[in-house]
């Protein structure tokens, strides 16, 4: 028996100081609308998401509210298992830093080794600290004294800490990328990497002083010390899935197949991760997703700016499938997008509700005359071969993971078929022409709809649902006899 493919694809984990936010909301949707095409393909998809929950940010507001850090964060976290569920995210594990069970002893076991290696030493530093990155940043990387992502003054620090070598992985580092063993989406970001490389790269604090940050997880062998947040955090792509306590299944999934980040962090993915698994002598992530940021008014949308939008209003006032669409077709994938309620209602009423809805209304209620049913056997002609070419090209996007142009091409089957009817007119036709010009157009909409299920997921299975048919079984679609009846709207019009 042939052995099913895998895939590993992860989130990076959202931050916890505050509520979800639409940001991280476009992250969830791109990967899960990538991991449901991997299972359309076949394969064993493991999808992990979750949450980040320790640092000097966490543990301050923890304060202010008057609750422990990991009350504050239960409360957190419980909002973005409510954002996944809400979004209808297909993830097969959400993974927290708090668990002591997986990633806890995950942690402690990668920092033994690392330490082990040669490759974490301690030394006093002094550095400017921006507490909104949980970052030290370099003087000559500050604007004047400001962190250039959240354009807020940085705190000079000194301490004594743990730092990883990283510098001595420079020049593997330069190799793996510039041979694509990573492959970094867009290739913009690959050059951004690569000139970061060729300038140097120093050592990185990978501990904080217990004195001025509490809430994390102890340095093994030293209480004087907490593991800093990014060597935490990156972690969770190696517990979720049992490096720890189940090396099955790691073996069966790692080594993971796509990393989905945003570009703020692509850094720390495509610099100090993998130098991290090189020191573990583990295997390298295959590929890196890097999207851009969600803006109003150009400027980032960010919990440190103050000006979020709570995807959770837009999904009570529209839907969960309105906002998916709007967030893979209107957002460049791979660039800043900015976001706007009017475009979101316009899209839909557009290309949901006139579009792909009533192509659905008006081929069902044709349809539904004929009781004894359909038999979808295809028949070569030319919307077909048009079909097969237009499928094809979806496939190359979505296989690099251009998603919203994958989605824009796969939309010309919904207006081929629109076209097909109008040009055709089966309700001016004899009763043998009608029935094989319905046959044509029903099996091009199921062949759409399954395309289309990583997007829409929700409404593509009550379609298939309202005729008896499965998603997952596209044989029987062409080989039972399918009675379609009249359906509600699927896309009632915004107004």
């Amino acid at each position: 028996m042939k052995k099913m493919k895998k895939f590993y694809l992860t989130t990076s984990i959202a931050y916890t100081n505050s509520s979800p936010h639409l940001g991280f909301a476009l992250e969830l949707v791109q990967a899960d609308v990538i991991a449901r095409y991997q299972r359309l393909l076949g394969k064993k998809v493991y999808f992990s998401t979750g949450t980040d929950e320790h640092g000097l940010k966490i543990e301050k507001i923890a304060q202010e509210k008057g609750l422990s850090p990991k009350e504050f964060v239960d409360e957190i976290v419980f909002q973005y298992q409510e954002l996944t569920k809400k979004l209808n995210i297909s993830q097969d594990d959400f993974i927290r830093t708090t668990d002591e069970k997986r990633h806890i002893p995950t942690v402690k076991k990668v920092w033994r080794i690392l330490l082990k290696n040669g490759d974490l030493y301690k030394k006093r530093y002094q550095g400017y600290y921006c507490v909104g990155c949980e970052a030290f940043w370099l003087e000559k990387d500050l604007q004047g004294k400001k962190c250039p992502i959240h354009q807020q003054e940085c705190v000079l620090v000194e301490e004594e800490n743990y730092f990883f070598r990283l510098s001595r992985y420079q020049e593997k580092l330069l190799k793996v990328l510039s041979q694509e063993k990573i492959k970094i989406y867009p290739q913009s970001k690959k050059k951004e990497v690569i000139t970061l490389i060729k300038k140097g790269l120093p050592d990185i604090s990978f501990s904080r002083d217990r004195k001025k940050l509490n809430w994390g997880i102890e340095v093994p062998n030293d209480q004087t010390q907490v593991i800093y947040v990014w060597c935490d955090a990156l972690i969770n792509y190696l517990s979720t899935i049992g490096y720890s306590n189940n090396l099955k299944k790691f073996n069966t999934f790692w080594p993971a197949d796509l990393h989905c980040v945003g570009k703020d962090i692509l850094k720390f993915h495509s610099l100090i991760w993998p130098a991290m698994l090189m020191s573990l002598k583990l295997p390298l992530p295959r590929a890196i997703f890097v999207h851009g940021f969600l803006t109003i008014n150009g400027q980032k949308i960010s919990k440190s700016l103050g000006n979020v939008i709570d995807p959770f209003y837009l999904i009570k006032k529209y839907n969960s499938e309105c906002l998916r669409y709007y967030l893979i077709k209107e957002i460049p994938t791979f660039n800043d997008g900015d976001f706007s309620e009017e475009k979101l209602i316009q899209r839909y009423n557009t290309e949901l509700a006139d579009g792909l809805g009533n192509l659905v209304s008006r081929l069902f209620a044709l349809s539904s005359a004929y009781k004894e049913g359909f038999i979808l056997k295809p028949t070569k002609n030319e919307l077909t071969e048009k079909s097969k070419k237009i499928i094809a090209k979806y496939q190359e996007k979505m296989e690099n993971y251009a998603l919203e142009e994958a989605i824009s091409i796969l939309w010309q089957l919904v207006k081929e078929n629109n076209r097909y009817l109008n040009s055709e007119k089966p309700w001016a036709k004899n009763e043998g022409e009608k029935k094989k010009i319905l046959t044509n157009s029903l099996g091009l909409l199921f062949l759409t709809l399954k395309w289309l299920s990583p997007v829409l997921p929700s409404s593509t299975e009550k379609i298939f649902a309202h005729c008896h048919l499965s998603l997952k079984n596209e044989k029987e679609w062409f080989n039972k006899t399918i009675k379609i009846n009249k359906i509600e709207p699927i896309f009632p019009k915004i107004t």
